[in-house]
């Protein structure tokens, strides 16, 4: 079991929460984007207020603990350990009443070279408690605008959770997904299980793209989210979307395997 003490002490040794590996440069640049909803940084989420720079700060010093401060221009994010524990409680009670309910659920990454494990972990459990682990529009192809123009992918599954391959004509995709923040996914996923007649989605699990897709599509949507990426907590301040875990997205997968039980233990779904 970890404890909620023990957990703390791991998100700052590993930099999951504390001084994250995310410079204040590269969140300043999101927030610009996002107030300009560019819809890179917009990632499926269509706000009903106007988010200006200013708001932004303040909005993600409040949700994630990074500097109020908009002199503050360079150095590393902060990430509080206690809004990372707090956010999580209620990821993992969001997780333990699909599961008493057997609810439906999607997972989706656009990290899968990082969190494939955490989501996959959850994917499993939830099975064994009865849960239908959802993968609607298996093989489905999707262009893509990335920084390299528009690209094909493949959407995927593994282990339950959904990822998108690079597809390249004549050889096999990326044999671990790509990183997108693109919404298109989620999208597709859920267009295609509405066409087959169902079942839908009462929770879907993830981040980037696929948590505000989902949930500005009205789908019940949590998920873990960067200080760079400012979508997600605007999507829950509105109301959007219903969790929004504040931590670094991109350290090395094994780093998460403590969350995962805490998640597990919290939400009763302990093997």
């Amino acid at each position: 079991m970890v404890s909620r003490r023990a957990l703390r002490e791991h998100l700052l040794a590993a930099r999951i929460a504390g001084a994250v590996a995310t410079s204040r440069e590269e969140s300043l640049r999101s927030y610009r984007l996002f107030a300009a909803r560019d819809p890179r940084v917009l990632i499926g989420l269509d706000p009903e207020c106007a988010w200006g720079i200013r708001e932004l700060i303040a909005l993600m010093a409040e949700k994630c603990g990074v500097s109020a401060d908009p002199a503050r221009t360079s150095g590393h994010d902060v990430i509080d350990p206690h809004r990372t524990l707090t956010a999580l409680d209620a990821f993992a009670d969001r997780v333990g009443a699909a599961a008493r309910r057997r609810a439906p659920v999607l997972l989706g990454t656009g990290h899968p070279h990082r969190l494939l494990g955490f989501y996959a972990t959850l994917a499993d459990a939830l099975s064994t408690a009865g849960c239908a682990v959802l993968t609607p529009a298996t093989g489905r192809c999707i262009d893509i605008t990335t920084r390299f123009g528009l690209r094909t992918h493949t959407l995927d599954y593994v282990r339950g959770v959904a990822l998108v391959r690079k597809s390249r004509p004549g050889s096999p995709g990326c044999a671990t997904g790509a990183h997108t923040h693109s919404p298109l996914p989620v999208r597709t996923a859920l267009a295609a299980a509405a066409e087959a007649g169902g079942p839908l989605p009462e929770l879907v699990i993830g981040d980037h793209g696929w948590v505000c897709g989902a949930g500005q599509l009205g789908f019940e949507a949590i998920g873990l989210a960067d200080t760079d990426d400012p979508a997600l907590f605007v999507g829950e301040a509105e109301g959007v979307v219903s969790v929004a875990v504040p931590l670094d997205d991109a350290v090395r997968s094994a780093y998460y395997r403590p969350l995962t039980r805490y998640v597990l233990k919290r939400a009763c779904l302990s093997q």
